[in-house]
């Protein structure tokens, strides 16, 4: 089995992985970045109609500070010291992005202007477009070429390797020799992104699948697995229809098999409330079950459509029935007033709102002024996922994870928060691997090749994908997943050894990883419908605990004292 050595592996190549890797080689230490494609991922294949980045306030004279920031994120699932750092890293991690050249608008006094975003009172959102985080992980990218992180590509990460000390390797497959390979290293950085391949109704791009199984392999605790954001999105390209694009009050129509179209909130909704909780729905685009009775109804209709069989669209062409600017909610007017965004049609309203929204569409082939959208209920972002402490370390030490694979959300966070963690958690990680200095393993890890699932791996991965959307989704079926988690523990009974020259290797590496994943996200969801409460829900193997969410820590705000402790940290770790 071939081999390399690196004191530090960063796997993936999203925004999480890629500044990961950059502030390790900033912090001048050795660093390979792994990934099975550069140019796969969430990151750089995914968005919004304004795709969002959460951080402290930098405009205007609205007040703002680190704790206001950090108790906005803060829930009863949410850790404190997370929420903290995240908050006291936003600043730091924005500005490395604009210093990169990521086009953050900014006025012409210079001041970082903002707007609000779901499940937030103050304007700290900000925006580069539908493309945010394509532009960053470009920026990233180039910052990590620039700085010369050798990077192995084609290369699929699937176990990793530990012993008494914590980590000490991983196993990879090259997916174009179909061969293994061992890495030793001392620390090891996971920034896969979300489970996505678990659904098969999901917006993540198909580029992206996660491989978080591995981690659960090898020990670490999953933190909220139960919390999945689920919201509309279209199907032919997965792209999130929030914001704008229901901002400008399309019709809702759904079509049969054969071809007759029906508009269908008229039949459960008022003309006001179609008006209005369609405009809503782009503020409070994820599904919420405590806003089943406002723009969330929307979700549960949709998903009624597609139940019968029938697709369902957008239609930015024509208005919905009963069309009344004077049914809008004054908010609701005021708002398209101010983006001068009354037109005669949807399409004309998006115009106005957000043009780069429909030019998007079209450089997919989809062109909204003359075909209707497809969409549907999809799985769109994981709230949760592997347990960190406040330096993005799981329980085993030297493996840390960042990113969406991290299990730092709460079921209710701000929208944006998400991009802000990719970056300060994998921050946070590279200053702890650089402060701790675990030695390298003298010697290669022993590595055994495991056992794969049987079968054809293609039918059974897609049956098991239908089935998580099937119960497990915004509306579940507890039932039917108790069901899928006797139905995955029976198939992990049926292995057969590696073959490297079994043209399904690779997929079958992905459905264990699935199998994995599905096992502990099922778990975790079966064991919050028995013992519903809050607090962070801990999974491991199949058992699940609550515990209180570690609240806001102290910490020393004193500066002389503060700089004391810098100075004395930094003679320290002189070599």
């Amino acid at each position: 089995m071939e081999e390399r050595i690196a004191r530090t592996v960063v796997v993936g190549s999203g925004c999480a992985g890629l500044n990961a890797a950059d502030c390790l080689a900033a912090l001048g230490q050795d660093v390979l970045l792994v990934t099975e494609g550069m140019n796969c991922g969430t990151s750089r294949n995914t968005g919004s109609d304004k795709q969002t980045y959460y951080k402290l306030s930098l405009a205007g004279d609205e007040r703002d500070s680190v704790e206001e920031l950090a108790r906005s994120l803060l829930g009863p699932d949410v850790d404190g010291d997370i929420a903290l750092c995240e908050a006291a890293g936003s600043v730091r991690s924005f500005f490395k992005l604009v210093g990169l050249g990521v086009p953050f608008p900014a006025n012409e006094m210079g001041e970082y202007v903002g707007y609000q975003t779901d499940h937030d009172q103050r304007r700290r959102a900000t925006s580069a477009g539908p493309l945010t985080s394509r532009y960053m992980t470009e920026a990233l990218e180039a910052s990590v070429r620039a700085r010369g992180v050798p990077i192995l590509d084609h290369t699929l990460a699937f176990q990793i390797l530990t012993d008494e000390n914590g980590v000490c390797g991983l196993l990879c497959l090259d997916r174009r020799t179909r061969s293994p390979l061992v890495i030793r290293c001392a620390d090891l950085i996971l920034a896969t992104g979300g489970p996505a391949g678990i659904y098969a109704h999901r917006v993540y791009p198909e580029s992206q699948f996660g491989m978080s199984g591995m981690a659960f392999e090898a020990g670490c605790t999953g933190a909220n697995l139960h919390r999945w954001q689920y919201g509309l999105a279209s199907v032919e390209f997965r792209w999130n229809v929030s914001g704008s694009y229901q901002q400008a009050i399309p019709r809702y129509v759904s079509v049969d098999r054969d071809g007759v179209e029906r508009e269908f909130l008229p039949d459960s909704l008022s003309p006001a409330q179609v008006l209005n909780r369609t405009f809503l729905k782009g503020y409070q685009w994820p599904f919420d079950p405590d806003k089943a009775d406002g723009s969330s109804r929307l979700d549960i209709l949709v998903k009624e459509q597609t139940d019968l069989g029938r697709r369902v669209f957008l239609d930015y062409r024509r208005n919905p029935r009963g069309w009344d600017p004077d049914l809008l909610e004054p908010e609701v007017k005021d708002y398209l007033c101010h983006c001068g965004a009354l037109q005669d049609t949807p399409l004309q309203r998006l115009q106005a709102i957000n043009a780069p929204a429909i030019r998007l569409y079209a450089e997919h082939g989809i062109f909204l002024e003359r075909e209707m959208l497809e969409i549907r209920v999809c799985a769109q972002h994981h709230n949760g996922g592997v347990e960190v402490d406040c330096h993005w370390q799981t329980r085993i030490p030297g493996l840390y994870v960042c990113g969406e694979a991290a299990g730092t959300f709460g079921q209710r966070r701000p929208g944006g928060t998400a991009l802000n963690s990719t970056q300060v958690g994998s921050l946070r990680a590279a200053q702890h691997i650089a402060l701790c200095r675990r030695p390298l393993p003298s010697r290669t890890p022993a590595a055994e090749l495991p056992l794969l699932p049987g079968g054809d791996p293609e039918p059974l991965m897609g049956e098991l994908q239908a089935a998580m959307s099937r119960c497990a989704a915004f509306l579940p079926d507890f039932q039917g997943m108790q069901s899928l988690l006797d139905r995955i523990r029976a198939l992990r009974q049926n292995l057969v050894d590696w073959d490297s020259r079994d043209p399904a290797l690779e997929s079958r590496l992905r459905l264990r990883d699935l199998m994995l994943v599905q096992e502990q996200v099922l778990c975790a969801m079966l064991y919050d419908r028995k013992n519903p409460g809050e607090g962070v829900l801990e999974t491991q193997n199949g058992w699940c605990r609550r515990r209180p969410a570690r609240p806001l820590p102290p910490r020393d705000l004193w500066f002389e004292s503060v700089w004391r402790s810098r100075r004395a940290e930094k003679e320290e770790t002189q070599p």
